[in-house]
């Protein structure tokens, strides 16, 4: 198994190449998680496309997909000679997500009610997770 792991100031970028999840998610995701937990905050400089691709030893385009892709969801933005910084837009992002920790949590519980497994509810989710991907990715409903 193979990881590459980047310290960010407080935030840690830990890949794991061999977990099926394509990279670029797994950036994102931690990219999300540290604005979300207030590791990463409005305005803080994110590291350069070059500098994160050469310590985590991926391809630079996969650095910029998943820069852009958060910049498409307005969580980085990209100026272009200065580098990627943490989107001004997230200040609320920490009550959006005690929102939707409240929202899960219910859901979670109500499936445990039906008598789910834990495994069975976290095929539910990856399966509708991957519903929604696909959907958003062909660009249908």
């Amino acid at each position: 198994m193979y990881c590459a792991i980047r310290v960010v100031q407080y935030v840690i970028f830990h890949l794991n190449h061999s977990s099926g999840i394509p990279v670029y998610l797994q950036l994102m995701g931690q990219i999300r998680h540290g604005v979300e937990t207030g590791a990463l905050r409005a305005g803080e400089r994110l590291p350069t496309i070059r500098s994160l691709a050469e310590e985590l030893v991926i391809n630079p385009n996969t650095v910029v997909r998943a820069y852009r892709e958060l910049q498409h969801e307005g969580v980085v933005e990209l100026r272009q000679g200065s580098g990627a910084f943490i989107g001004r837009s997230v200040v609320g992002r920490r009550q959006v997500m005690a929102k939707a920790e409240k929202l899960v949590s219910s859901a979670i519980e109500r499936l445990v009610a039906l008598g789910m497994s834990e495994e069975e509810i976290r095929r539910t989710i990856e399966s509708e997770l991957a519903a929604v991907r696909k959907s958003r990715d062909t660009g249908t409903a």
